[in-house]
Parts: C-alpha cells; sequence; structure tokens
C-alpha cells in the first residue's frame, strides 16, 4: 500500500515499514520521525545510519546486538528512541521491522 511521507508516494506495508529502502531519503526519515514524536539530533543520525549499514550487510538486528556495537549503549537507545526503541528506530531509517520485534 501506499502513503504519502514528505510529499512522496511512498510503498509501506501495514505497519509503516517502508517495502522498498530505495525510496528513503533524508525527508522521508525526518517525517517518520515527527510521526513517532522524535527531534533528530546528530546522535540520532548516527545510529540511524548504523542500522541501514547493518541492514545493507544483511545482519539480523537486535536490542542486544545494538548494545555491543559499539555506536550506542542499550541506555542511550532508549533515551534516543523511547517506547519501542528499536522498531521505531528501524521504520525512521526505512528498513524493515527486525524478527526480533514483536
Amino acid at each position: 500500500m501506499e502513503k504519502l511521507i514528505a510529499g512522496k508516494s511512498i510503498e509501506v506495508n501495514e505497519e509503516g515499514y517502508l517495502t522498498k529502502f530505495a525510496q528513503w531519503d533524508k525527508t522521508v526519515g525526518e517525517e517518520l520521525a515527527k510521526e513517532a514524536n522524535i527531534d533528530l539530533s546528530d546522535r540520532h543520525w548516527e545510529v540511524l545510519n548504523y542500522l541501514q549499514t547493518e541492514h545493507k550487510n544483511e545482519v539480523a538486528l537486535s536490542i542486544r546486538r545494538i548494545g555491543k556495537s559499539g555506536i550506542v549503549d542499550i541506555k542511550e537507545f532508549y533515551a534516543l528512541f523511547p517506547n519501542a526503541p528499536l522498531k521505531t528506530a528501524t521504520k525512521i531509517a526505512g528498513i524493515p521491522k527486525p524478527a526480533s520485534c514483536i
């Protein structure tokens, strides 16, 4: 199904996750962050870039893996993306919801 995000028609699934990563850009990420009531800082972008890189390398994402990444610890990850941090961060990053998320 399609959703209008940042003035663009974007393919999303029933949960609002992008189904075509190629449609993601920074303005789409910023709009998705606004929907989640998150004001993106440089620190947020560092974490989002890490998540996208891991996704491109086909690494399965989990809270534990992110905590051991050296990019962000779990406490800061929850502070940056409160309320389901992994689901929220991956949605903003334009990548599929991790299998580890319910």
